[in-house]
């Protein structure tokens, strides 16, 4: 069965305010990187899913919009690699 390593991208829509963001953007200035502006603050999710490629994307679209995002406050984008079989069998983690 085919395995896919899946990148997630969660960041905070525009109209949202960020104070993590905001924090980390007044310790930078702090620390004299004064040059520095707009910082956002958004997570990073990895993840290893098996199965026909079509049926993974859904599993995925399904599992970025309801589990790890929040469509009303969050945009979330995803990007689906195949992972490369080893002399006829899966990668470990698979």
């Amino acid at each position: 069965m085919p395995t896919y390593h899946a990148k997630v991208f969660v960041t905070l829509k525009p109209s949202i305010l960020d104070p993590q963001g905001r924090t980390v953007e007044r310790a930078l200035s702090h620390l004299d990187y004064a040059n520095v502006s707009g910082v956002r603050v958004g997570k990073y999710i990895e993840l290893t899913l098996s199965g026909e490629r079509a049926e993974v994307e859904s599993q995925l679209a399904d599992i970025v919009e309801n589990v790890l995002s929040n469509p009303i406050m969050e945009n979330a984008r995803w990007e689906l690699e195949a992972v490369p079989m080893q002399e006829g069998r899966e990668v470990a983690g698979a």
